[in-house]
């Protein structure tokens, strides 16, 4: 059939493209990586989409940019879609609702395990009393901060905590969220699917 075939195509340019994006990401973190003519090739054909996304204040912090998480998962969704489509000829509305979701979940999915893991680090290095000063801790405790205190303002209710407790804390509430996420969303999309249309 005419639609598997362009679904086809199309699911195998989706595939490139979320490559290229996922190159330029790790090319970006090493500057001088992207100065050759490749990188710059490659610079102008991902970075108007990566931009796109950028744009939004929701997915970056004072620190941290998560906009291309954001954008892989959007290139996911589709090439997921259009793998299916290309194979089964079809798809149902439900089935669309749980790819979004797994996408959107996914990304958030990520987050947390990047924010548990920080935390996880940092209690580490409390306990073992290594250098709490050295930069790379101070911009561990700019991106987790903002989260624990939030989390612990929720659980004590302002009542004053020392910092290792409220580590802890955050930490655990981050891995439950994270598991109990993972749950609903699981339960949420075998009810997607189910659905007749």
């Amino acid at each position: 059939m005419l639609i598997t075939t362009i679904a086809k195509i199309l699911g195998a340019l989706t595939s490139t493209y979320m490559l290229l994006c996922a190159l330029r990401v790790f090319m970006s973190w090493a500057p001088g990586l992207g100065a050759g003519k490749a990188g710059r090739l490659l610079a102008s054909i991902v970075d108007p989409y990566l931009a796109a996304f950028s744009r939004i204040r929701l997915f970056r912090t004072e620190r941290f940019d998560f906009s291309p998480i954001a954008a892989l998962a959007v290139l996911s969704v589709a090439n997921n879609m259009l793998t299916t489509i290309a194979y089964s000829g079809k798809i149902s509305f439900g089935f669309l609702l749980n790819l979004i979701l797994g996408a959107g979940w996914s990304a958030v999915a990520f987050v947390l395990s990047f924010v548990s893991a920080c935390a996880l680090i940092r209690i580490i290095v409390f306990l073992a009393r290594l250098n709490s000063l050295h930069p790379i801790w101070v911009v561990v405790d700019a991106v987790l901060n903002p989260i624990l205190y939030r989390i612990n303002k929720l659980i004590y209710r302002g009542k004053a905590i020392d910092y290792l407790q409220g580590l802890i804390t955050g930490f655990l509430v981050l891995l439950l969220a994270r598991t109990a996420g993972g749950a609903l969303v699981r339960i949420l999309g075998s009810l997607l699917l189910s659905l007749p249309f």
